[in-house]
């Protein structure tokens, strides 16, 4: 076991409150979740009750003033379990929309809406993806014109978490539409302005438990006071946080690869096979050790990441490597994994089935695996000729 010593007896203490309070607010009720689609909105207000939304957020704005590693730890107490509807629904709710909003946010756009989303009242969502721009953000269509002082939002978005439910959305729109990355805005859209349409919720192959939308943007109109920041530097502020992201991501995998190893284990000790049970194959504890020393190493890489970025000095380069390495080993080894659950891993009913499923999103999400090859590919090519540059993202 790796000692994890940026965790102090304080975010221990924490974590074993989480850990009760997701054993028996939410895990119970996880599987009704999945078949609605959805979470109840009262989870929202019990986890913000708790301390589990925007662990971050200082207590001037109505936040429980910890740290980011409260965050880790909210992170992977769910994830530990394979819950994937709060897993994705909080960390996008806290993660990223009240992340934007507390850095580039107007101080009275911070006094309204960050103690709400604290509290679990105001759900948060991120709208970035369109149907012809996934990873390729510059490609995005969306449009805010601005009018007097309003801005004017026609466009769509799609594969939008809490898309549903949500009561606001950080919205990435073209604010000059001849220019590419640095034409882009973000723009606080609320839930009922007129002409914003949330259409079917999209039905995926996992994380059934949160909801993911698309929406339509119809000539909305909203104040230019709901800009985030400045004008056409959208682009920027999304690249400032993906890093953020995709460590996040990197901490829900590496949680993930040490649970479906330790069910796999309890698994095979206790199922019976040919006079035996199956851990006492060889094959079983080949496999096992293989996946059991990849992900110590996972452990370490990612840790490092973590402690990198609590001192402001993890770059996008090593970002782009944790996340890529991280979700192509959480796929394996839930793949293998299964493997020894036999007929009983393709049930739902069983978690490393619902894990088999969940996994194949963190691949896709935040930046497809291709991107940060590419990010990575070049930022080694590109050292030769300007060591103190880091390569940009286009994600």
């Amino acid at each position: 076991m790796i000692k994890r010593s940026f965790f102090t007896d304080e975010h221990q203490a924490f974590r074993a409150a989480v850990r009760r309070f997701v054993e028996t607010e939410i895990q119970p009720h996880h599987a009704d979740w999945e078949r609605q689609g959805r979470m109840p909105r009262e989870i929202w207000l019990k986890a913000g009750s708790m301390g589990l939304l925007c662990c971050d957020l200082p207590e001037e704005y109505g936040g429980p003033g910890g740290d980011w590693l409260h965050s880790v730890v909210v992170v992977e107490e769910l994830w530990r379990l394979g819950l994937s509807g709060p897993g994705t629904g909080f960390m996008v709710h806290s993660e990223m929309v009240a992340a934007y909003i507390r850095t580039w946010g107007t101080e009275e756009q911070k006094r309204h809406w960050l103690p709400r989303m604290a509290r679990g009242e105001v759900i948060g969502s991120i709208g970035m993806s369109e149907p012809g721009a996934g990873s390729d953000l510059q490609a995005m269509t969306t449009r805010a014109q601005r009018e007097g002082d309003d801005y004017v939002i026609n466009g769509q978005k799609i594969f939008i978490t809490n898309g549903m439910m949500c009561d606001l959305i950080v919205l990435a729109a073209k604010t000059d539409k001849d220019a590419r990355k640095n034409g882009i805005s973000l723009i606080i859209v609320e839930a009922d302005r007129p002409g914003f349409v949330k259409g079917r919720a999209l039905e995926k192959i996992g994380t059934h438990a949160q909801d993911t939308a698309e929406l339509f943007f119809d000539n909305v109109r909203v104040p230019a006071s709901n800009l985030l920041g400045q004008e056409h530097n959208g682009f920027r502020m999304l690249m400032t946080k993906l890093a953020q992201e995709r460590l996040n991501q990197a901490v829900r995998s590496t949680i993930v690869c040490e649970s479906v190893i330790d069910w796999t284990v309890a698994y095979t000790r206790e199922r019976k096979a040919f006079g035996g049970t199956i851990a006492d194959f060889q094959n079983t504890q080949f496999v096992l050790a293989q996946l059991a020393a990849e992900t110590t190493s996972l452990r370490v890489f990612t840790d490092w990441c973590i402690t990198q970025f609590m001192a402001g000095e993890l770059g996008p380069i090593d970002a782009a490597k944790v996340k890529l390495l991280s979700t192509e080993l959480q796929g394996k080894a839930i793949d293998q994994c299964l493997q020894f659950f036999g007929g009983y891993g393709y049930m739902r009913e069983y978690p490393i089935a619902r894990a088999f499923v969940d996994a194949r999103l963190t691949r896709i999400g935040g930046g497809a695996i291709e991107v940060m090859k590419q990010i990575i590919g070049r930022s080694l090519f590109a050292a030769e000729r300007s060591p103190s540059k880091t390569t940009g993202d286009t994600t």
